[in-house]
């Protein structure tokens, strides 16, 4: 699978709309290559740079396998988890001042399951260990942030 968006380049630095500092808008992503076999789709967002570990900014769901890609500001339809922000959706790119350039980590998972099975507060670690345990395919895309 092939993971892109149009706002930004894999490895190339994510555009301030896209994080608090600007309008906290979800990057337009869209993806090839998903496998026949997929029942459904996830992707999670996460930094791994944060100073405390891991810091997990977003997870969607049970995508339907048809869906190629996500519109920006909204995933009508779809299920979002809560965020290491304690919100459920997307949370930005937000590193400490600072703190140097972050890695913003885009993970698609294309899955053997059609849907997670989990409840209206799942946590997006919760999505990611799920999405890895009936992963079909994986891609990637990183981003890059700094304030």
């Amino acid at each position: 699978m092939h993971l892109a968006s149009r706002a930004f380049e894999n490895g190339g630095r994510i555009p301030n709309r896209f994080t608090c500092d600007g309008d906290n808008e979800i990057p337009p992503l869209e993806w090839t290559g998903v496998p026949s076999e997929a029942r459904s789709l996830a992707l999670v967002c996460s930094d791994p740079d944060a100073p405390s570990g891991t810091f997990h900014h977003w997870a969607v769901y049970d995508i339907p396998p048809d869906v190629r890609h996500l519109p920006e500001r909204t995933c009508a339809g779809m299920r979002e988890a809560v965020n290491d922000f304690g919100r459920t959706g997307y949370g930005g790119p937000c590193p400490p001042r600072g703190h140097g350039s972050h890695r913003y980590c885009f993970r698609l998972y294309a899955l053997d399951v059609p849907t997670l099975g989990l409840g209206s507060k799942a946590r997006c670690p919760e999505v990611e260990r799920l999405a890895g345990q009936h992963a079909l395919a994986e891609a990637d895309l990183i981003g890059l942030y700094a304030r």
